[in-house]
């Protein structure tokens, strides 16, 4: 059966099917040992009465193995029908084509926001002396910025003509060495900054969580990233004024270099992020690294108006330990808890968040994590899951 949204709001049958994509490398590892841990919790907290259908799609290099093609049309229209999906890690095809599957699929979908949340489990080693004040979501704007961006490769004709009409038609006199400059554009619209800002609004008031912070680089790139914090505080105050006014909603914003330094001294101070693509893509996994690493990353591409959602490991396919039975499932297990939680089964996910918080505690990990803790267990990929099983 299908989930639905009507107004915005998700109806889930008791038996959904959730389309899933294995995964190119280690995703054939880490999204079977998922799909058990969750069958697994559903029924533990549900006794039956809801479950989820899975239905295999293709894309990356099982998908060009069996149709000549890296993403099916079929792939597309079959998350574009089911609303609600999840992923493995897939590899980007080498040559021309597609540049990213990854992104493909966000853009096919509209899939506007990266949400990345990043919080620490007692037990993990971690490079920083306090990695317990981290605690945030961050909101990474999913389809402007570089991933809309449009390069011309140096000495092209196309670089020229376009150095040519920045300096004759736009006036523009301070490209150091316009003979062999590469040029790129990156769009940043109004329209674009303010979904992904008012998601990451709705989601601190709905979460009760302290403060939004917009993070740019304002201070140089006025009018994109500068746009970007401008047009966040004009849509706080237009359609948030009561909640900012209450203290209820607080809104701020940090430049970019001064997060990074802030979230590694001072990361109890922020709560939920909202930044344009590229600083979302350094924020987020330099504050995974502080709780464990990338392994125990999860992470979803959302639209909210439509509904549709894809979550994902955030992870490469790690071909140097595809077929090991080694690799760490955690990064698609918190993926599916954060689908069970936008579906509104968080019943299910809190029972293996809280198994994964008993393991982890224990020193009972995959070989990533157990080779920094003090006597770690180690277990192989499978193991972990059946593990993690036993202890829901």
């Amino acid at each position: 059966m299908k989930i639905t949204s009507v107004n915005r709001k998700l109806n889930v049958p008791s038996h959904p099917t959730i389309p899933f994509i294995e995964g190119d490398g280690v995703g054939a590892e880490v999204t079977p040992v998922m799909q058990a841990v969750v069958d697994a919790a559903i029924m533990k907290a549900y006794g039956g009465k809801r479950k989820i259908e899975w239905l295999e799609v293709l894309a990356g290099g099982k998908a060009h193995a069996q149709t000549g093609e890296w993403l099916p049309q079929t792939t597309l229209d079959a998350f574009r029908e089911y609303l609600v999906g999840i992923k493995g890690p897939l590899m980007t095809p080498i040559g021309g084509g597609i540049r990213s599957l990854n992104v493909a699929l966000r853009q096919s979908l509209d899939l506007y926001v990266c949400l990345r949340p990043v919080r620490y489990f007692q037990g993990i080693a971690s490079p920083v002396r306090h990695p317990e004040r981290v605690d945030m979501c961050i909101f990474r704007e999913n389809t402007e910025d570089i991933y809309a961006g449009i390069e011309w490769e140096s000495g092209s004709d196309e670089a020229r003509k376009f150095c040519w009409f920045l300096h004759d038609d736009m006036g523009v006199t301070k490209v150091r060495f316009p003979e062999t400059s590469a040029f790129g554009v990156k769009p940043v619209s109004v329209e674009g900054s303010e979904r992904l800002i008012r998601s990451a609004i709705e989601y601190a008031l709905s979460h009760d969580l302290p403060s939004v912070t917009l993070v740019h680089k304002g201070n140089i790139m006025k009018y994109t990233e500068g746009g970007f914090k401008k047009w966040g505080y004009a849509l706080a105050e237009r359609e948030y004024g009561e909640a900012l006014r209450s203290g209820k909603l607080v809104v701020k914003d940090c430049i970019c270099d001064a997060f990074l330094q802030n979230a590694l001294l001072k990361s109890q101070d922020y709560s939920v992020i909202a930044t344009l693509n590229l600083n979302g893509d350094y924020i987020s996994d330099m504050l995974a690294a502080q709780v464990g690493g990338i392994g125990i990353a999860p992470g979803a591409n959302i639209n909210y108006n439509t509904g549709h959602a894809i979550f994902e490991a955030t992870h490469g396919i790690a071909p140097d330990i595809a077929g090991q039975n080694i690799v760490n499932p955690s990064s698609i297990i918190l993926s599916a808890v954060m689908m069970l939680d936008y579906i509104g089964w968080s019943e299910a996910g809190l029972l293996v968040t809280s198994a994964i918080e008993k393991l982890f505690s224990q020193g009972i990990a995959t070989s990533d994590l157990t080779r920094f803790m003090d006597k770690g267990q180690t277990l192989g990929t499978e193991q972990f899951g059946e593990v993690l099983i036993k202890t829901l």
